[in-house]
């Protein structure tokens, strides 16, 4: 398996379709990437020579992606709570941040329907 950026990538698969494992790498960013360095989309990374694989490598270190990425959005979800708006709310009470219904789904955000009270029996 190759290891780009920490993650191994499926040998057995496309490039264009094994670059998605990668957090912050889609199909778009993939096509991309395989443009900017010339390399075939249908290729197999077992078939990837030494030097493809360093202009992979070389050409993602130009984008935000992994753990910078996943810090990033963390950074910006707690800012949003700290300055106390509407979607810093939403996001500390554990429901939908943008603007979905939450009278049937939004489960799972919320997880299973909780219990408020219970009622005496008389």
């Amino acid at each position: 398996m190759a290891r780009i950026k920490g993650v191994e990538i499926p040998d057995n698969k496309r490039v264009e379709i094994s670059l998605t494992y990668i957090y912050g790498i889609g199909r778009n960013l993939s096509n991309q990437i395989l443009d900017a360095t010339k390399i075939d989309k249908n290729i197999r990374v077992k078939d990837l020579t030494n030097e493809q694989l360093t202009a992979i490598r070389d050409e993602l270190s130009k984008y935000t992606i992994e753990g910078d990425l996943r810090r990033e959005i963390n950074t910006n979800i707690k800012t949003k709570m700290e300055i106390g708006s509407y979607e810093g709310d939403r996001h500390k009470k554990g429901l939908p941040v943008r603007g979905q219904k939450t009278r049937s789904n939004a489960r799972t955000r919320k997880g299973r329907g909780k219990v408020v009270a219970n009622k005496k029996k008389q």
